[in-house]
């Protein structure tokens, strides 16, 4: 694995509800969403093999994060990832709602 100079961008692509995170131009990972009203349920994440171990995925669920609350959006987290994320972060435990049986019925409906 070669190291990488560039400093990683996280931005949101709305048409694929992710956040992708890019590393020298290619997407490096994601973290996949769904807006429900005033929640943003994040599903999944995940950081592609040649860029693992360089602490992507936190930056980009960070960065993912303070744009939902940005937003004056709340955040579900489904995705373990995020979940085990939040449990090491507890300033964002003021916009963060739990993941309910309605909640993963919903998304279930949104994503097949």
């Amino acid at each position: 694995m070669t190291g990488s100079s560039s400093t990683p961008l996280v931005r949101r692509v709305d048409t694929e509800h992710v956040y992708e995170i890019v590393v020298d131009g290619e997407r490096a990972g994601l973290t996949a969403y769904r807006d429900r009203g005033g929640q943003r349920v994040f599903r999944h994440t995940e950081i592609d093999d040649a860029h693992s171990g360089r602490g992507l995925a936190s930056h980009l669920v960070r960065r993912a994060l303070a744009d939902t609350r940005d937003a004056g959006l709340r955040v579900v987290p489904v995705c373990p990832y995020v979940a085990q994320w939040l449990k090491r972060h507890a300033e964002f435990g003021d916009v963060t709602d739990p993941v309910t049986p309605d909640v993963l019925r919903w998304l279930e409906t949104q994503t097949g």
